[in-house]
């Protein structure tokens, strides 16, 4: 087997690492929101503990990315899929754990019921996921049409997040007792902003992927 030949296959392994973290990032971020309304503890606790899995992936891909780097010496475009890899990487381990502090909120509110409407919320959640669902989508394709229409959708989920955050204190201040519990969803709400963020962050590596350029998409 030719060197080329066996690099392209470590290039391969990692997209396919890079896939399977997105997917369990993606299924973490759907696990809390149906935890926190179920009010599931058992369940919050089970995402807590899986977290371990996206940080393995990390491990994993971290480790393919050095050793190619290493042995390789890659031209500047196989260079900059590497570090493209890396840095996609970090965005969806950091989504992985923003899944776990939403899990960590849902502990803390435990069984008291709902001083505000939780509707919001898996709205949020579910423009996110379908902005990393793209993401994957993007990074497969290579799409940059894409990528900038991800960014586009993270203008939603800030307006959303926005709007949320001034209900939960208008609550807070008509209900003192409720601010314990509406602190709570206010953290999952920015929570959620900030996997937006993250998958913004997928979109302009997509972008410096494909056309060599690093351009801000989190205006």
């Amino acid at each position: 087997m030719s060197v080329r030949t066996q690099f392209d296959e470590q290039l391969v392994a990692l997209k396919e690492k890079l896939l399977e973290m997105v997917y369990q990032s993606k299924h973490a971020i759907d696990q809390s929101i149906i935890a926190l309304q179920s009010q599931d503890l058992e369940l919050a606790r089970h995402i807590i503990h899986q977290d371990k899995e996206i940080n393995k992936l990390e491990k994993e891909i971290n480790e393919i990315a050095i050793r190619n780097i290493v042995k390789q010496q890659p031209v500047a475009s196989d260079l900059r899929r590497i570090i493209v890899a890396l840095k996609i990487s970090s965005d969806i381990e950091r989504i992985g754990d923003l899944a776990v502090n939403i899990a960590k909120s849902t502990i803390f509110i435990g069984k008291e019921p709902f001083y505000a409407s939780t509707e919001a919320i898996p709205q949020m959640a579910k423009i996110v996921q379908k902005m990393l669902s793209d993401s994957l989508s993007a990074y497969h394709e290579e799409s940059v049409e894409m990528a900038y229409l991800i960014a586009k959708t993270d203008d939603i989920v800030d307006s959303m997040y926005g709007d949320t955050i001034q209900k939960l204190l208008s609550l807070m201040a008509m209900k003192p007792e409720s601010i314990p519990q509406l602190t709570q969803l206010a953290f999952i709400c920015r929570y959620l902003e900030r996997v937006g963020d993250h998958v913004t962050n997928i979109a302009e590596n997509i972008v410096y992927l494909v056309k060599g350029e690093r351009i801000d998409l989190n205006f």
